[in-house]
């Protein structure tokens, strides 16, 4: 039934609660998985509100290198939680994305059959001003979404 699931995370700890049932679901029906984490673009709407301060190119690049070691770190540890489990992963790290839209575009390209993920994830300003991204994910995904909380 789902032979390729993708399982999303921010690193959060109710989004590990999707990634531990995603890969024991995975383990159970003998599908392979896709982990993905998505990075934000550098918020420069933060830093448009007139108080004069304009961010440098090295600003931009030292955040997206942030961005990139944490994704590393949080794939490997995701990878080999999967490894432990005996279940064939693929990590993968979307950068300057919206999450919705990435995990949505995923789906799609990486030909998954499900989506398994948190209720929620909550990290920097955009999953407050935006809302749930599991909500945009349920409206625009063209697979089956399992949402654990």
């Amino acid at each position: 039934m789902y032979k390729h699931i993708l399982i999303p995370t921010d690193g959060s700890e109710i989004a590990q609660k999707g990634v531990d049932h995603g890969l024991s679901l995975a383990k159970t029906l003998g599908a392979k998985v896709t982990i993905i984490a998505v990075t934000e673009p550098f918020p420069y709407h933060a830093s448009a509100g007139g108080a004069g301060w304009v961010p440098l190119p090295v600003d931009v690049s030292g955040y997206e290198d942030g961005q990139k070691r944490f994704a590393d770190q949080l794939l490997a540890k995701v990878g080999e939680a999967a490894g432990k489990l005996g279940v064939s992963a693929t990590l993968s790290h979307v950068p300057d994305a919206q999450p919705a839209e990435a995990i949505v575009e995923s789906a799609k390209t990486e030909g998954c059959s499900l989506i398994v993920m948190a209720s929620h994830g909550r990290r920097g300003l955009g999953r407050l001003l935006l809302g749930s991204q599991t909500s945009e994910v349920l409206t625009y995904s063209p697979v089956p979404v399992l949402v654990v909380r």
